[in-house]
């Protein structure tokens, strides 16, 4: 019985640190942008962060909502 809960923590822990790993998203309103004229219409980002690995332009991540993959390097400053 001991082995059952040790093992079902381990799994809840699993669980626990995937969904933290993943990005999360934010919506971003639609605006006006009186420089161009034109109305930037509402889209979706990864939520802000301290890296750059995580963002859906970085190689080797897409894009959930228009499918595209990501073709910046986050590692050229």
């Amino acid at each position: 019985m001991k082995k059952y809960i040790v093992l079902g923590f381990f799994i809840l822990v699993l669980f626990m640190s995937v969904s933290l790993a993943e990005a999360k998203t934010v919506s971003v309103k639609g605006y006006y942008k009186p420089s161009t004229m034109k109305y930037v219409a509402p889209s979706y980002r990864t939520s802000p962060n301290k890296t750059k690995l995580d963002n859906y332009s970085t190689k080797g991540n897409y894009n959930p909502f228009t499918g595209k993959k990501g073709t910046v390097n986050p590692y050229k400053w």
